[in-house]
């Protein structure tokens, strides 16, 4: 009786899972660059900041992914879309008003002699079953008000794009717009399940 040759099978079972190996793309989880500090040393005693309010500027989001800001002059249920152009203009405090963040003169390496308002923080809190997708989008758009900014300075100072900026001329325009998120523990709104 003839039999079959299953001797190539093997060869063949192999070459077919490295095709769908290769050409089978793989979904990429999306996540937010962040560089967290060092823990505390356990000696450490916990300072106390007290930051004038004029400096902070709140952004909420609520368990429907209803976003909320206030600073000194507003505070209401905004729009995703406006968010990142709110927090440009109270960074930036061109017209350096009373109610934003304070400016004061500090002196930057290839800046010289800047008044900048490096004391300013946005302070984001959600809900504890906010939705990731307005998390991220609200996170996104923070970034990408900083980023903005750094460019449009480094533009100004230096006649390049962020991108293409040294290290020494990043980190001065760093030090000018530094990025200071703070992220308030998750909490339980009145009113919420």
């Amino acid at each position: 009786m003839p039999g079959l040759n299953t001797s190539s099978t093997a060869d063949i079972s192999f070459m077919l899972l490295i095709f769908f190996l290769v050409t089978t793309s793989m979904d990429t989880d999306m996540g937010l660059a962040r560089r967290l500090p060092q823990p505390p040393d356990e000696n450490q005693e916990e300072a106390q900041v007290d930051i004038k309010s004029r400096n902070i500027m709140y952004v909420r989001l609520n368990s429907e992914g209803q976003l909320w800001m206030k600073d000194e002059t507003f505070s209401d249920y905004v729009d995703i879309s406006i968010l990142r152009q709110r927090v440009k203009d109270f960074v930036r405090n061109e017209q350096n008003f009373s109610k934003w963040p304070e400016k004061h003169v500090k002196n930057i390496d290839l800046l010289g002699r800047c008044f900048v308002t490096d004391k300013h923080v946005i302070s984001v809190q959600t809900a504890r079953d906010t939705p990731y997708n307005a998390y991220f989008q609200v996170q996104n758009e923070l970034v990408a008000a900083y980023n903005e900014l750094r460019n449009e300075l480094s533009k100004e100072k230096f006649g390049r794009t962020w991108d293409n900026l040294t290290t020494e001329e990043k980190d001065a325009v760093r030090q000018y717009y530094p990025q200071n998120i703070s992220e308030a523990e998750p909490k339980k709104y009145p009113g919420e399940k």
